[in-house]
């Protein structure tokens, strides 16, 4: 199963685009796959059924309304409640939501509808204080491989891009973070 297409993120994005404004479940889904990637889509039955549970816990509202070709649309609407629980799950994202990449930028993707930027600071602070945290793919006798010291060119392959990428995200948080605790 693809990680966007987990209960978590799914509705977290589902909520987050339907925050931005209403919207058909077509087009729901057109943003939800342009998020994801084409190689890795969101099914119907995933998506519907997601909407549905949203909708049957008061979070999102469906009603109609007359399309381009006299053909009626459901269009989805975030309920102030729906709104509510987005806010909460972007103040207070899981430790799974911190530590794996891919649901992290989906909390990035929304950060934004934060409205208090020590709010948003301090969600950043926590991925951050998780990159720093010493890690590795891969242990030998219980401690980190070193790049220098991995055999396998594949192996070592991966180690070189998860540092390059890790030390770029961590220097653009500390500089968001920075701009974020500014004095305004």
């Amino acid at each position: 199963m693809h990680p966007m297409a987990s209960g978590g993120d799914l509705t977290l994005t589902i909520l987050g685009f339907l925050g931005e404004r209403p919207m058909h479940g077509y087009e729901l889904k057109a943003r939800l796959s342009a998020l994801t990637g084409h190689l890795r889509p969101i099914s119907d039955g995933a998506l519907y059924p997601a909407i549905a549970r949203l909708e049957s816990k008061g979070l999102v509202e469906r009603h109609e309304e007359a399309g381009t070709h006299a053909a009626r649309r459901q269009v989805l609407t975030l309920t102030p409640a729906g709104r509510e629980e987005l806010l909460r799950r972007l103040r207070d994202p899981g430790d799974l939501d911190i530590s794996d990449q891919t649901r992290f930028f989906a909390i990035l993707t929304f950060l934004s509808a934060l409205p208090d930027p020590a709010e948003r600071a301090e969600v950043l602070r926590r991925r951050l204080a998780f990159l720093e945290a010493p890690a590795s793919f891969f242990y030998d006798r219980g401690a980190p491989v070193k790049i220098k010291d991995e055999p396998d060119p594949y192996r070592r392959g991966m180690l070189i891009v998860a540092r390059a990428s890790s030390q770029a995200e961590r220097e653009w948080l500390r500089e968001r973070l920075a701009e974020l605790d500014a004095p305004r």
